[in-house]
């Protein structure tokens, strides 16, 4: 997730911005910038790459001119266009007098930007964000907002759609910025003659412990004697202090012991940005599509090429893709597709996951299936990375920045991206009623608060994976879609907590690893619903009998209300009953803090397991 800061007090702006960019490095980014008032003027300065960039330019030009005792600033992570210096915020309206720094997806940006170009207003990025910043020099300008920046402000969020935190200073107005806030964070912090706006308190904890989170759909004004909060049609809102009571390094990790732990408590936040946007007019849209309609009726077989967790998302997509529009489906490790001579021809779509965009084999893989004139589809959490910019058609997950090596909100982000091919496909293809695509998409759109529901037993998970640290070994079953859940419980354990864990289909069992099973061995089971799945449940119930009769201890993965379960676990998590092609998103959250806690508990460094890299860019 990008990095916002402002502030309006007493200090030089440009100091406590920059530190506090710098204090949000960790989250990740690919572009930097500042906007400062001057003199009744804008001094903006941006730059691609590290923050280091930025600092080095403004050198450059000599900071003493910097002198202003406001400013707002930002680390950018790029969603609309390529991470370049004209893309980087703040973002300047036609008439320089208003600068914009923004966070999220504004998700009518083109229809607002061809309103724009109507009036003669021309964009010189290719972001989303650059139109808010026109949009508030107009209104500031004419109209029943002029010279009032709140107000103009509010008349403008109330008019965006999508994801955003939008902070603007105007020339004119130099004392004051004001921010509005919708589905994307915000806080103040309180000083002594001073205010801040972050995005995350550890921008400015060095200065002040005392702040204000930001609710849905309000706009604060901050100057250097305090602030004011309203909603987003003028209406005063009480917003009460609370103490920040971490160090700094634990306000990065939002007051978590572990990034990873943070990273999965951002999974609703996650899926929901993944999803917001794709459905326009009750149809499915791609974030970059170079394929028509009649490309994608064409296609009579998908290949789905990835690694690691990836190729477990892939996995899940088999499953959707197949049932919502019959088309076969082969998963293929990336690293082996190229070199078995798969059979590619112009109706095969190859649907590439990464998470960098930059995994070699991924890659590879992609440009074997080009050479043999196949289509590609990437899905792709890093904008402007070298698999998007190869591929035919591109979704975006929407996840930000992932610190923790071992995926975790990339993962459920890549499943949700997953489910949005296969609806494209059976739309394209007609083998689903738009009405039905509908209502697929709606259910989709549901599982974020469910997400939510399952993190409230996080402790739960974390005390069961203290009890579980001394165990020499972990096995997981799962049948249908709980299959590929397993495999990632199992995986999780591998890289973090360097222990065996195997997974299993719970079909196998007898054909071989029930003879793994001894007494007190933990077996993780991931149930499917008892109504969606019934002829599975009743298997797996017997799975399970059969393990505990050898002594095995049951970890039990089970919908809410499933009681036939209850009996043969040890250890039952309740799951919010979704979709059966939907119930990954909420069973792989728990076996996430299960691996996380053996780890810990273990005294390994759960964000950086040993001898793994966050993006493997080699072969």
């Amino acid at each position: 997730m990008c990095g916002i800061v402002g502030y309006v007090g007493h200090q030089v702006a440009l100091d406590v911005v920059l530190g506090g960019l710098r204090r949000l490095e960790y989250r990740g980014y690919d572009s930097a910038g500042v906007a400062l008032p001057s003199a009744g003027d804008l001094l903006v300065e941006r730059k691609a790459g590290a923050l280091a960039n930025l600092e080095a330019r403004l050198d450059e030009i000599g900071r003493e001119g910097f002198v202003s005792t406001s400013g707002i600033g930002h680390t950018r992570w790029a969603t609309h266009g390529p991470p370049t210096d004209r893309n980087a915020h703040p973002h300047r309206s036609s008439d320089g007098k208003v600068a914009v720094v923004h966070n999220g997806i504004i998700e009518n940006f083109m229809e607002l930007r061809a309103e724009l170009e109507a009036r003669g207003i021309w964009a010189e990025s290719d972001t989303d964000t650059e139109t808010a910043a026109h949009l508030v020099a107009i209104a500031y300008a004419e109209g029943e907002t002029a010279g009032d920046l709140p107000a103009t402000v509010r008349a403008v969020a109330r008019r965006l759609a999508g994801a955003f935190t939008l902070v603007v200073t105007h020339a004119d107005d130099p004392d004051r910025i004001v921010a509005a806030r919708r589905n994307s964070p915000l806080v103040l912090g309180i000083g002594d003659g001073e205010t801040f706006l972050a995005s995350d308190v550890a921008a400015f904890i060095e200065y002040t412990r005392s702040a204000v989170e930001l609710g849905q759909d309000q706009v604060v004004t901050i100057t250097r004697d305090g602030y004011e909060v309203t909603d987003f049609h003028g209406e005063p809102v009480t917003a009460s202090p609370f103490e920040v009571t971490w160090d700094l390094a634990a306000a990065e990790k939002g007051g978590h012991d572990y990034f990873m732990l943070k990273e999965i408590e951002e999974q609703p936040t996650a899926i929901a940005d993944t999803l917001r946007g794709h459905l326009v007019d009750g149809r499915i849209v791609l974030d970059e599509q170079r394929l028509t309609d009649q490309d994608l009726r064409d296609v009579d077989k998908v290949f789905v090429v990835a690694c690691g967790t990836a190729y477990h998302s892939g996995l899940l997509a088999k499953y959707a893709i197949e049932h919502w529009t019959r088309i076969p489906v082969e998963i293929e490790l990336a690293s082996e597709f190229r070199y078995r001579d798969p059979v590619l021809d112009r109706s095969t779509l190859v649907v590439a996951i990464s998470q960098s965009g930059e995994t070699a084999d991924t890659l590879e893989a992609l440009r074997h299936a080009k050479d043999q004139k196949a289509r590609v589809l990437a899905i792709c959490n890093t904008n402007g990375a070298q698999i998007p910019r190869e591929s035919d058609a591109v979704i975006y997950t929407h996840a930000g920045p992932e610190i923790g090596v071992a995926a975790t909100k990339t993962f459920t982000a890549q499943v949700a991206a997953n489910y949005l091919v296969g609806l494209a496909l059976a739309q394209a293809r007609g083998t689903k009623y738009p009405d039905e695509v509908v209502r697929e998409y709606e259910q989709l759109e549901a599982i974020p608060a469910a997400v939510a529901e399952v993190l409230e037993s996080l402790g739960e998970a974390r005390a069961l994976g203290q009890e579980l640290a001394p165990s020499k070994a972990v096995l997981f079953l799962g049948r249908h879609v709980g299959y590929p859940v397993a495999l990632e419980g199992a995986l999780k354990l591998k890289e973090l907590a360097y222990m065996h864990a195997e997974a299993f289909a719970a079909g196998e069992l007898k054909h071989g690893p029930i003879a793994l099973i001894e007494d007190g061995l933990p077996v993780v089971v991931v149930m499917p619903s008892p109504k969606g799945r019934a002829v599975l449940h009743s298997k797996l119930l017997s799975n399970i009998q059969e393990i505990k009769a050898r002594g095995a201890r049951t970890v039990v993965l089970a919908e809410t209300g499933d009681e036939t379960v209850r009996p043969f676990a040890d250890h039952l998590f309740e799951l919010p009953a979704v979709p059966t092609l939907l119930q990954p998103l909420v069973a792989t959250i728990p076996l996430q803090v299960i691996a996380a806690e053996i780890a810990r508990a273990r005294g390994y460094d759960v964000d950086k397991p040993r001898n793994l890299a966050k993006s493997v860019t080699v072969e």
